[in-house]
C-alpha cells in the first residue's frame, strides 16, 4: 500500500481569496513547491481534496474549476512536482433548485473525497497525512483513518478548539521540509 499527503487547496496550496476560479487570482503559498517536492521525494502521493461550494453557489462552473486545476497542475509540474490526484466537492446546501444543492458524502468534514482516493490509489491511511487549514479538514481525515492530521496557519483563523482536532499545527506547508522525514 502507498502513502499519501492529502492537501486542502485554498489556504494550504494557495492564499484563500475566496471562490477563486482564474489563474490570475491564484497566489501560491510561499514554499509550497519545495514542500510538495520534499513529500514526493519521500514517497508520498500528492492528493488535493478541496471543497468547491462556489460551483453550487453559481460563482463559477465545473469547467472553470477544471481549467484552473489543469493550470495549477502545470505550475507544479514546472517546479518538478507531480500532483497525483485532485478530488473536489462541488456541493453545498443552498436555497433554490440546483443539482449541486445536495447533502453529499464528499463535502468535508465528511470523508468521501479521501476514502475515494484511498480506494482508487491503494493508499494506506495509517501511513498518510492531511494538511488543511480548517477543522473540517481534520474531521474528514479522522473519519477516513488518516494517521497524521496537520493544521496550517496560512489559511483560516483558527480557534483553540480547532487546533485541538489536529495532531500538529504548522505555520504553513513549508514546515513539511523539517517536520516530515523518511
Amino acid at each position: 500500500m502507498r502513502k499519501a499527503a492529502f492537501l486542502d487547496r485554498d489556504g494550504v496550496i494557495n492564499i484563500d481569496h475566496g471562490y477563486l476560479h482564474q489563474p490570475e487570482q491564484f497566489d501560491f503559498i510561499d514554499g509550497v513547491f519545495d514542500a510538495c517536492r520534499h513529500l514526493q521525494n519521500l514517497g508520498y502521493l500528492l492528493i488535493v481534496v478541496t471543497n468547491q461550494s462556489g460551483i453550487a453557489r453559481g460563482y463559477y462552473t465545473e469547467h472553470q474549476f477544471a481549467l484552473l486545476t489543469s493550470w495549477m497542475k502545470q505550475q507544479f509540474a514546472a517546479h518538478g512536482v507531480k500532483i497525483d490526484g485532485v478530488y473536489y466537492c462541488p456541493h453545498h446546501l443552498e436555497k433554490g433548485h440546483n443539482p449541486y444543492n445536495i447533502d453529499c458524502d464528499c463535502r468535508k468534514p465528511r470523508p468521501g473525497m479521501l476514502t475515494q482516493a484511498i480506494r482508487e490509489y491503494g493508499i494506506d491511511p495509517a501511513q498518510s497525512l492531511m494538511l488543511g487549514d480548517k477543522a473540517a479538514d481534520m474531521q474528514a481525515a479522522a473519519a477516513a483513518g488518516v494517521a497524521r492530521k496537520v493544521l496550517v496557519l496560512s489559511g483560516q483563523a483558527l480557534s483553540e478548539e480547532d487546533k485541538q482536532q489536529a495532531d500538529e499545527v504548522w505555520p504553513s506547508i513549508y514546515t513539511a521540509l523539517t517536520a516530515v522525514q523518511a
